[in-house]
């Protein structure tokens, strides 16, 4: 790709084609080349993600799916569902709980209610599905842990333990996404931006 192909772009003559800043918090590279968002078009923070920004995004999902994930234990339990049925409701509330929190977020910063919803989607669908997953599989394979009661140790040890893994293997996929301008990122651009 030649540099000649920059001509295209709608940047004022006066802009150094070299050296172009990307207002939003980052560069973006695409190509090997450093584009910066052009105006019109929707740019997201790419290249830094500190640890902190990750555990935010991490803690933020966690909540909402451990509120979820409990409440959906709670319920099977008290109506003495099976394991399977318990843990798919679990799953789907944390979901439900994991979105609603950003999407309160993001319509906060007046977002209409289709616009919050897209950007919760896109914030939150990878974050939770792997906290979902790591989170489950420690619980199912936790011996004695699938028929343990509310009131059991075991119980709350095995999800607990399995929140705790899910944090550690989610932080470093935010990590990643987030340099990317995806997941949280994509929330924090509308929220703060």
């Amino acid at each position: 790709m030649s540099h000649d192909d920059d001509d295209d772009h709608d940047e004022p003559p006066e802009h150094d084609r070299t050296h172009r800043h990307d207002h939003s918090g980052g560069h973006e590279q695409a190509g090997g080349h450093v584009q910066a968002g052009r105006p019109g078009h929707h740019s997201r923070p790419r290249g830094h993600a500190s640890w902190a920004m990750a555990v935010t995004a991490t803690l933020h999902c966690l909540t909402g799916c451990a509120v979820g994930e409990i409440l959906g234990m709670v319920i099977g339990t008290a109506l003495g569902w099976g394991n399977v049925p318990t843990m798919v409701v679990a799953i789907l509330l944390a979901f439900l709980f994991g979105y609603s929190l950003t999407l309160l977020s993001v319509r906060r910063a007046g977002l209409d209610l289709r616009a919050a919803v897209r950007v919760a989607l896109a914030a939150d669908t990878v974050s939770i599905a792997v906290m979902e997953l790591v989170d489950n599989a420690i619980v199912a394979f936790t011996p004695g842990a699938m028929d343990a009661q509310l009131s059991d140790g075991l119980f709350w040890a095995a999800l607990l333990g399995g929140f705790v893994a899910a944090f550690l293997i989610t932080t470093p996929v935010n990590k990643w996404m987030i340099a990317r301008g995806k997941g949280h990122a994509v929330a924090h651009t509308h929220a703060h931006g």
